[in-house]
């Protein structure tokens, strides 16, 4: 499929260029600092376990090295599947002493923090810096003179409110200012230059929002406001939310996501000019479509998200996030070697399933494809390959009953039965456009597939695009076992 591409849809177009979005996935929230000649980026997930950390040479090109973490125990509703649109809400990610930090805050928990010495971790357990309901969007801040704050505003957005905190960023010290009001002001990120305190927010709501930009030689104001970026002459609605690097060669990026529909929040970079100690982001304050590349130290290849998955080692691929906390012993690598097996436990429905392993689509268009062993399913049980939406089910896969195991896909609110199933294999695809359709079919041989269901109605839910995943649940007697071969996943993406 890619090869039929004479020019990539999106990312870096192989001639010095690069055309936005640069990630077009959901990784949303973004934000990104500069460590030496590397970038690193994290995002919200919300209720997918756990968070990505990302890697650049270039900001156009990336790739998943670790996770600050597997699961969040903070709450039995991520055991219980009750925590949808919560978890992790737009981290921040910074680099003080030989420490990157990552903070973040839940909407009904609290807010929380993590460190390393190496980004792809190990990452410490999380250490809950305050127990409270209704923050979001924190970011740490060392000041030159040894002082550090926190810098967060609450959920509904806004007031944005400076703290004092501990230099080990574990406490907070006092109740904190209220340094700006203003329009859904949220996401705020604090930087220094030149003297100036900048905090970089977004105002105006995801759908059709702006960035603006707040400057003082005060931490705590008064601050002078500007709108450094916002849709213009565009088709790039709602272009904020994001961060500021600098690089060595003395340029300034931006990177910064745009709510996308039905594959969520996608990640632009945008070039920066500081003109008078503000901010000029974009052409003129507008989104940029193609630009050239960065100047860093070497030109660096192609690089993507990670996306197929062989289950060969005894590791899942970085790109897999389980929905809500999972359970380890209801999964494996190694009783079956070459599989993922998950085993069964009791759900009314999709969405309450537990032990659903997602991703995040990428790009456009794409084929998602595996290989489902079903020997050991038992009565009750269904599994397969799914798009997990906001409430709508959209799955392919083989149902077991006392009769025997047959397929069934669900697709815009339509149950489509299959045929009676022999032998202990069936091959499950999708075909993704998400500018046209997508449609499930099954082969069961593995050469020839035939169409099963109607058009999948995707959409975005619970402040996350939808996903591919793969799924294994019961209505009755738990315990039996779906076998995963291989996941592959094509897309419209630049060729590595």
């Amino acid at each position: 499929m890619n090869q039929m591409m004479t020019m990539p849809a999106w990312g870096d177009l192989g001639n010095g260029y690069y055309r936005n979005p640069v990630l077009n996935a959901d990784f949303s929230d973004p934000d990104v600092i500069r460590v030496g000649d590397d970038f690193y980026m994290v995002c919200s997930d919300f209720h997918f376990m756990g968070m990505p950390v990302l890697h650049s040479r270039d900001l156009v090109n990336w790739s998943i090295i670790g996770k600050v973490y597997e699961r969040l125990d903070i709450d039995p509703a991520y055991d219980e599947m009750r925590a949808y649109a919560k978890g992790s809400w737009a981290p921040a990610l910074r680099y003080h002493e030989g420490l990157f930090y990552v903070y973040f805050c839940t909407p009904d928990e609290g807010l929380y923090m993590s460190t390393a010495k190496d980004p792809a971790g190990p990452w410490s357990p999380l250490h809950e810096v305050k127990r409270v309901a209704g923050w979001e969007d924190p970011c740490p801040f060392w000041d030159e003179d040894g002082n550090a704050y926190l810098g967060h505003s609450t959920v509904g957005a806004g007031p944005i409110i400076i703290r004092r905190m501990s230099a080990d960023g574990k406490t907070l010290l006092d109740d904190g200012v209220i340094v700006y009001v203003g329009k859904i002001a949220e996401g705020t990120k604090i930087y220094k230059r030149n003297g100036y305190y900048y905090l970089v927010i977004p105002e105006g709501g995801v759908e059709t929002g702006w960035q603006t930009v707040l400057r003082s030689r005060d931490i705590y104001g008064p601050y002078e406001r500007r709108v450094v970026l916002q849709k213009g002459a565009t088709d790039i609605n709602g272009p904020h939310q994001g961060a500021l690097v600098e690089l060595d060669s003395g340029e300034s990026w931006f990177m910064h996501f745009q709510s996308a529909g039905v594959i969520g929040r996608v990640c632009h970079l945008q070039p920066v000019e500081w003109v008078d100690d503000w901010p000029v982001i974009g052409a003129g304050g507008e989104p940029v479509t193609v630009y050239a590349k960065p100047t860093v130290a070497e030109n660096h290849p192609v690089r993507l998200p990670q996306t197929s998955d062989a289950f060969a080692g005894p590791e899942l691929g970085l790109q897999w996030q389980w929905n809500h906390n999972p359970v380890g012993e209801g999964w494996s690598l190694g009783e079956r070697p070459g599989y993922l097996r998950l085993k069964a436990m009791r759900a009314p429905e999709l969405l309450q399933a537990r032990n659903t392993l997602t991703q995040k689509l990428i790009g456009s268009k794409g084929i998602v494809c595996t290989e489902l062993s079903f020997t050991h399913m038992k009565a009750g049980q269904r599994a397969g390959l799914a798009f997990l939406c906001a409430r709508e089910e959209n799955w392919i896969g083989v149902v077991t009953e006392e009769g025997g195991s047959f397929l069934r896909a669900v697709t815009g609110g339509t149950v489509f039965h299959g045929p009676r199933l022999a032998g202990e294999t069936v091959w499950l695809k999708s075909h993704i456009d998400l500018l046209g359709e997508a449609r499930f079919c099954f082969s069961l041989d593995g050469i020839t597939y035939i169409p099963l269901g109607g058009e999948c109605r995707m959409s975005a839910g619970f402040w996350k695009g939808a996903r591919v995943g793969l799924f294994n649940y019961t209505t009755e007697e738990e315990g039996g076992c779906a076998d995963f071969h291989g996941f592959r996943y094509e897309h419209d993406g630049p060729l590595e």
